[in-house]
């Protein structure tokens, strides 16, 4: 039965939260107990570990965990041998994938990565960091940074810093100014080479990866639903940016249609008034769990 049992690792720290309603929306239940670093799951063939995403790809990797959940930039850090299943780009800010980047203060007179030759940087991602500069044959002293990086420059600990950003907000609230992009990082579905060998394990793997994307995409769209004279039909159905053509039925004993789409969310604000103003009436909005 435990060559059955899939162990699945979770992202500890700012991701958690949004991994576990991720979850949530994809079908599974998962309850954090307290300090617990294990929590329960309403699937008897899952056992959930919580685990820090700098780690997880070692443990992955290792066999600790079959699977689990971290960024592209961890796995590049340790050059983990895994099986990447899927991307998941979900973020509580942006649909962008955050970016490692190369900074410095803004009244430095480093304009490019050349300038930065002698310099001290530092960072949380230090293997990839040092293989960087090397690979652009430029010599620098990388030293880890155990969080408030951006604090460094301000201090003198350092004359740079590669950062993770999705906003550069917090840069430039330290008086920093971005001179290079070294990577661009989202989370990843991974998976131990053997355990993807495990048509079980692989099995479970692949239903989690198909309906978190399927949870991913709904985010990012709701259904929307009206009436509609006949005679207003087409004009209605040309303003629909929906997947794919809109269901239409007839309303009982009435020359009136229910039309109903799914859109983009981006879409609504400016949707919903001109469909009021070609005849659409009570038009509802619904919120998605998955679309697949």
């Amino acid at each position: 039965m435990m060559e059955k049992i899939l162990k699945l690792g979770l992202p500890k720290g700012s991701l958690q939260n949004a991994t576990i309603d991720l979850f949530r929306r994809s079908g599974w239940k998962i309850n954090v107990e307290g300090r617990s670093y294990f929590p329960d799951i309403d699937d008897d063939t899952i056992e959930c570990a919580l685990c820090r995403a700098q780690e997880m790809s070692i443990n992955v990797e290792t066999g600790v965990i079959d699977a689990g959940l971290t960024g592209l930039d961890w796995i590049a850090e340790h050059e983990s041998d895994v099986h990447v299943v899927t991307d998941l780009v979900y973020s509580k800010v942006s649909a962008r994938p955050a970016r490692w980047v190369v900074a410095v203060a803004n009244d430095s007179p480093v304009k490019t990565l050349a300038d930065l030759e002698g310099a001290t940087i530092s960072t949380e991602l230090v293997k990839f960091t040092q293989r960087f500069f090397k690979e652009q044959n430029i010599n620098v002293t990388v030293k880890f940074s155990w969080g408030a990086t951006e604090a460094k420059i301000v201090s003198g600990l350092a004359d740079a810093i590669v950062e993770i950003t999705e906003t550069e907000s917090t840069i430039r609230a330290h008086n920093l100014r971005v001179i290079h992009e070294v990577m661009a990082t989202n989370t990843q579905l991974i998976a131990n080479k053997k355990a993807w060998q495990n048509p079980a394990k692989k099995e479970k793997i692949e239903q989690i990866a198909q309906l978190l994307q399927g949870a991913l995409v709904a985010d990012r769209m709701v259904g929307i639903k009206m009436n509609v004279p006949e005679k207003k039909i087409a004009e209605i159905v040309s303003l629909l940016p929906s997947l794919n053509a809109p269901t239409i039925a007839s309303l009982y004993q009435s020359d009136w249609f229910s039309v109903e789409s799914i859109i983009d969310t981006r879409y609504v604000r400016d949707l919903i008034p001109k469909l009021l103003k070609q005849g659409a009436e009570g038009i509802i909005e619904y919120p998605l769990n998955k679309v697949l």
